[in-house]
């Protein structure tokens, strides 16, 4: 169960994060963070790794994305 929760707030942050790769959104991103935190500690307590594993991707992306605008934009 911990694990299908993990995968929505996965998915939910996923589409807060794809529209932050448009130029001058990039502050969406920070607005997602904290969820897909939410999503690895839920799918970190789940028996399936599939959940977090799916956080941490949608993390890496937005980090990137992060890093690459200077934090901001």
């Amino acid at each position: 169960m911990l694990n299908i929760i993990s995968i929505l707030i996965g998915l939910l942050s996923l589409l807060i994060v794809i529209p932050a790769q448009i130029p001058l959104l990039g502050w969406a991103n920070w607005i997602a963070l904290p969820f897909i935190v939410v999503g690895i500690v839920i799918g970190q307590l789940s028996s399936s790794n599939s959940g977090r594993n799916f956080c941490l991707i949608v993390l890496l992306i937005a980090a990137v994305r992060l890093t690459l605008g200077g934090g901001i934009f």
